[in-house]
C-alpha cells in the first residue's frame, strides 16, 4: 500500500469517527432535552415522521394512534352513479398526480358524477380529514345548541370548562373559538415540533394542553386559526351532553346521513379524548355525504339535522382582520367561506390538501383528498399597492389555490354532461 493510500484512508477514518461522534451527540443532547423538558410526544413524532422519511403527519396515520370508531349508518344513503364515463383531461390528471392526490369525488344532487382513485387508496379507504373535522365539530355544537345542551353560543367557555374562570380568559365564549378570534397563545405550526401543534397531534394529554393556555390579548377581536379552539369545542360539547364525542356524533350526525362505512377518531391515548381539531378517518364518499348536509342547510332528506339558523350563522363572516390586517372575508363559524364567484363556496380544510367543498346553489359536493397541496398554496395575506390586484383578489385572500382548480374541473365535467 503506498503512503497516499494509507494517508487517504486514515482520512476517512477520521471523518466517519467525527461524524459517529456527532451523531453521538446529537443523540445524547435530542434525548436529554425531550427527559427535562418532559416533551416525551417527540418519541412518537420523530418515529413517525422523520424516521419514515416524511417531515409531518400523513393521510394514512389512524394505525398510530388509538381511535374510537363511530359505527356507519343502518340505512345506507345510494349514490345514483352518473350514466356518462368521464375522464380527466391529460393538463388535469397531471396536475392531480404532481399534488399526490388519493381521490377526486363530484357530486350534483344524489348523483356522483365523477370518482377517481389513486394508488392503493379505494372507495373502501379511510383517510384522515385533518383539520375538515372541525367544520363536523362545529355542526355537533349546532346540534347541541337545538338540544338545549349548550344554551347559546355567548355562553362563557368557563360555564363548562373550570379553568377557563379566571387569568382572563372569563371573557373567551363558545363564539369565540367558533369564529378562531379567543385570543389565546398557541402556535399553529405544522413544522415546528415544539409547538402546541404538534403536542397536541401526538402527544397524550389534550385536556391539560388547552387549558393551560394563556390569554394573551382580547377575544373577538382578530382572527387567529388555531387548533387549540376547536380541541376546546371538543371538551364543551363532551360536558355539556355527557357523552363522548364520537357516541354523540354518531346519535346525531353518522347515523342519520346514511354513511356507509365507519369512521374512527383519533384519540390521545386509549380510551382517552378524541383530537376534535383534526384526525377523522373516512371514505371519500362518506365526506360526499357530509358535504352534502351542508349543501342541504343541515337537512337530511327533508329532516333538520342542524337547525337551519346555525347553518346560516356558520357562512357568515365576523367582522375582524387577520394578524396581518386584512378584513377576514374567509372565514364563518369553523367554516371556510368564498364569495367572490357565481355561487358562494362554503368548504371544510385540512393540510395536504384535503377539501370537502359544498356549493349549495349548484347542488355540487367536491371531495379530495391526497398528500400533497399546490406549491403555491394560498394567495398571499399582504397586498400589492394596487388598486386592479386588491380588487381581484380581495376575496381570495387565505383561500388555497387548489380549490379553484378543482372547482374549475368539477364545473367542466357538469357542463359536459
Amino acid at each position: 500500500m503506498s503512503k497516499n493510500q494509507s494517508s487517504f484512508g486514515k482520512f476517512v477514518r477520521k471523518v466517519i469517527r467525527i461524524k459517529l461522534y456527532a451523531l453521538l451527540f446529537i443523540f445524547i443532547s435530542l434525548n436529554l432535552f425531550i427527559l427535562l423538558s418532559g416533551r416525551f410526544y417527540l418519541y412518537t413524532g420523530i418515529a413517525n415522521t422523520y424516521l419514515k422519511g416524511r417531515m409531518g403527519p400523513g393521510i394514512y396515520d389512524k394505525e398510530v394512534f388509538a381511535s374510537s370508531t363511530i359505527p356507519h349508518a343502518d340505512s345506507v344513503f345510494t349514490w345514483t352513479m352518473s350514466s356518462t364515463k368521464k375522464q380527466l383531461d391529460a393538463v388535469d390528471e397531471a396536475f392531480m398526480e404532481q399534488t399526490q392526490t388519493a381521490s377526486f369525488l363530484v357530486f350534483k344532487g344524489n348523483e356522483l358524477i365523477f370518482e377517481k382513485y389513486w394508488g392503493d387508496h379505494g372507495v373502501n379507504t379511510v383517510s384522515n380529514s385533518f383539520s375538515a373535522a372541525k367544520t363536523f365539530v362545529a355542526l355537533l355544537v349546532g346540534v347541541a345548541v337545538k338540544e338545549g345542551k349548550i344554551k347559546s353560543l355567548d355562553d362563557a367557555v368557563g360555564n363548562y370548562l373550570p379553568e377557563f374562570n379566571s387569568a382572563g380568559k372569563e371573557k373567551i365564549t363558545i363564539r369565540h373559538l367558533l369564529i378562531m378570534s379567543s385570543g389565546l397563545d398557541w402556535e399553529e405550526s405544522g413544522k415546528n415540533p415544539l409547538s402546541e401543534n404538534a403536542e397536541s397531534y401526538f402527544g397524550t394529554d389534550l385536556y391539560g394542553l388547552v387549558t393551560r393556555q394563556k390569554a394573551i390579548e382580547a377575544p373577538g377581536k382578530r382572527f387567529n386559526y388555531q387548533s387549540g379552539n376547536s380541541q376546546l369545542l371538543g371538551f364543551i360539547i363532551e360536558k355539556a351532553t355527557k357523552t363522548d364525542l364520537s357516541k354523540y356524533a354518531y346519535d346525531k350526525i353518522w347515523s342519520k346521513i346514511g354513511t356507509e362505512h365507519d369512521a374512527y377518531w383519533s384519540l390521545d391515548k386509549e380510551n382517552g379524548a378524541e383530537k376534535a381539531f383534526c384526525c377523522l378517518y373516512g371514505t371519500s364518499r362518506d365526506f360526499g355525504r357530509l358535504g352534502k348536509l351542508i349543501a342541504q342547510n343541515g337537512a337530511w332528506e327533508g329532516k333538520e339535522i342542524i337547525p337551519a339558523w346555525y347553518m346560516q350563522e356558520m357562512v357568515k363572516n365576523p367582522k375582524m382582520t387577520t394578524e396581518e390586517g386584512v378584513p377576514n372575508l374567509r372565514y364563518g363559524l369553523h367554516i371556510w367561506t368564498y364569495y367572490g364567484g357565481k355561487n358562494p363556496v362554503y368548504y371544510c380544510r385540512g393540510i395536504l390538501g384535503q377539501y370537502i367543498l359544498s356549493i349549495p346553489a349548484e347542488e355540487l359536493v367536491i371531495v379530495r383528498t391526497g398528500s400533497k397541496r399546490n406549491p403555491n398554496f394560498v394567495i398571499p395575506e399582504k397586498f400589492k399597492n394596487d388598486a386592479a390586484y386588491i380588487a381581484k383578489n380581495q376575496s381570495k385572500v387565505g383561500h388555497p389555490t387548489d380549490i379553484f382548480r378543482y372547482l374549475a374541473i368539477a364545473r367542466k365535467m357538469i357542463k359536459n354532461q
